[in-house]
């Protein structure tokens, strides 16, 4: 008597929906009674190197006893978005004589929908049931569309998501209950030997997220940064060896997709308390965590990257300029102008830090006077070497801002090998309403070749299209910047 299996499908209409052949067993007939499964209980060790990218490498190392000469291998419990092109299957201590044939990637999964799209076109059992009596009658039924709901011939009618129970006479051979990597092998012993499954994979990936925290006096912050996995590959990988590495890797625009349903879920976040260990690799960083960690299939992880405290930083204010008002007549360029608020700080081992920080997104908080953390802006940062500056834009000054208009400007004389010549004026009046001192620093770009005719702050020139003034204002005053310049193109 044939054991069977029942499975409910939400997205199917039918209320109680089939009966299948239980996956797990042989089925005669079916390539898969014939085959060796090794799975999870069989993982000697596993390693996980995540990119930036959505991509990962696995090394999946089990230990497994074939039989000497041809064997039909079903590597079970793997990603669901492994790219079979990369797979490598070999043999750690037996390589010599061990040779692959063919491989397979099975993805096409064992669902109660997937069993009536493979059987479309053939005839299967439908169980109904009498709601009265409770009397059961087994009918045959032709299986005539699957999509959008279930189309089946009984006898000479036809009838649309019929209330029922399916039973099927056996499961096809490409649908498993699971991803499987099938692979035709030679072995040249009988003996216990460990392999190794490497292969890329989707589903996987982490990204950087960095908490600051400002002091009173905005001279000194508080790092902590985390690593954020996130794991959709469809598998679970338990006692890994974790590795991320931190760099913009090129890849060939990806020609493989794999055919899947995509399911939204909700993700659990875990917290570890742990640190990573950084080195350089090629021209990329690899960070490594310092013991072994599970990441389970639709789980977010936070991994601890690094801390470091009282990092010094610099806080500037800053009115930016364009270089458009340079070329022609303007009057008017803005009042009350918003003015930017940067904090940057270096990288440096002096400073707390001192290694490779991957990008990611930095937020910084700031406690109030009652002492709770206020939240007061985010920036994203790039990978930042050890030893550089890293520069946050948190957002605009509320009580400093500026007005500014063009006072004059008139075509000047020119000669080879300028073709035009601008002499142009402007006043920045500068206001700060705040109770303390503030220094603002207005940028202007100044396109061409540019001479500084005259200015009442002094000005420098910081680079070749730039002209940069520092300006320090009392509480609650105001001061005018009014400078000259010539332009010549």
């Amino acid at each position: 008597m044939l054991k069977l299996y029942q499975f409910a499908n939400k997205n199917l209409t039918l209320p109680v929906f089939l009966l299948v052949l239980l996956a797990s067993l042989p089925i005669p007939g079916n390539s898969q009674s014939n085959e060796q499964r090794t799975t999870l209980k069989d993982q000697a060790h596993l390693a996980v190197t995540i990119y930036n990218e959505n991509l990962a490498l696995i090394k999946d190392q089990r230990n497994v006893t074939l039989k000497k000469g041809s064997n039909q291998l079903a590597f079970r419990d793997v990603s669901a978005q492994m790219r079979p092109e990369t797979a490598i299957l070999r043999s750690l201590n037996h390589g010599k004589g061990f040779k692959i044939v063919e491989q397979n990637f099975d993805y096409d999964l064992l669902t109660p929908q997937k069993l009536l799209e493979k059987h479309l076109g053939q005839n299967v059992r439908i169980i109904k049931t009498n709601p009265a009596t409770g009397a059961e009658t087994i009918n045959k039924a032709t299986v005539l569309s699957t999509h959008q709901g279930v189309v089946l011939k009984i006898g000479n009618r036809i009838e649309s998501n019929p209330k029922g129970r399916f039973v099927f006479k056996s499961i096809p051979e490409n649908l498993r209950d699971q991803p499987t990597l099938t692979t035709q092998l030679s072995s040249p012993t009988g003996d216990p030997q460990q392999l190794e499954l490497s292969y890329l994979s989707g589903g996987l990936s982490w990204k950087a997220d960095y908490v600051a925290e400002l002091n009173g006096a905005d001279s000194a912050l508080d790092l902590l940064g985390w690593v954020t996995l996130k794991n959709e590959s469809g598998a679970h990988y338990k006692r890994a060896k974790l590795q991320l590495v931190a760099g913009d890797v090129n890849r060939v625009k990806d020609e493989y997709k794999a055919k899947r349903r995509v399911e939204k879920m909700a993700m659990a976040a875990v917290a570890e308390d742990s640190s990573m260990a950084e080195e350089s690799l090629f021209e990329y960083h690899l960070y490594s965590l310092d013991r072994p960690t599970t990441i389970s299939n639709r789980q977010t992880k936070q991994v601890s990257l690094l801390s470091a405290t009282a990092v010094p930083v610099r806080k500037e204010l800053l009115l930016q300029g364009a270089d458009y008002y340079y070329r022609n007549s303007y009057g008017d360029i803005g009042q009350k102008i918003k003015v930017g608020v940067f904090v940057e700080f270096q990288n440096h081992q002096n400073a707390g830090l001192g290694t490779p920080i991957p990008k990611g997104v930095v937020r910084v908080y700031k406690k109030d006077r009652s002492g709770n953390a206020q939240f007061i802006g985010e920036d994203r940062i790039d990978h930042t070497p050890k030893k550089e500056k890293i520069r946050l834009k948190l957002g605009d000054a509320f009580d400093v801002t500026a007005n500014k208009k063009q006072v004059d400007f008139k075509k000047r004389s020119h000669s080879a090998p300028y073709s035009y010549a601008f002499e142009s004026a402007f006043q920045i009046e500068l206001k700060n309403a705040k109770a303390e001192p503030a220094t603002i620093v207005v940028r202007e770009p100044i396109p061409g070749n540019w001479n500084m005719i005259e200015d009442t702050h002094n000005h420098r020139k910081v680079a070749a299209g730039t002209a940069e003034w520092r300006i320090k204002l009392s509480p609650e005053s105001t001061q005018r910047l009014n400078y000259r310049v010539l332009v010549r193109y």
